[in-house]
């Protein structure tokens, strides 16, 4: 796939996600964590940082400006 059109995509799909309801974006949060008990390794990584790297818990607290800050402060300290 050519790289541009893969970027291309993964905006899209991250504007889509963020747009949902937050009741099937908290589902959505669990259910990567549920899925990555099936991998190992770095594939479990990958799986379980699906939801961090689309921004789902900021979406779900975009209403909450502590919770908002408590995700930026743990975003900080991973990186």
């Amino acid at each position: 796939m050519n790289p541009d059109t893969a970027v291309k995509m993964m905006e899209a799909l991250a504007g889509h996600l963020q747009e949902m309801d937050k009741g099937f974006l908290r589902e959505l949060v669990v259910a990567f964590q549920i899925i990555a008990e099936n991998y190992s390794g770095e594939e479990q990584k990958v799986v379980r940082s699906i939801a961090d790297g689309y921004y789902l818990e900021e979406a779900l607290a975009a209403d909450g400006p502590v919770k908002l800050a408590e995700l930026e402060a743990l975003r900080d300290a991973r990186d």
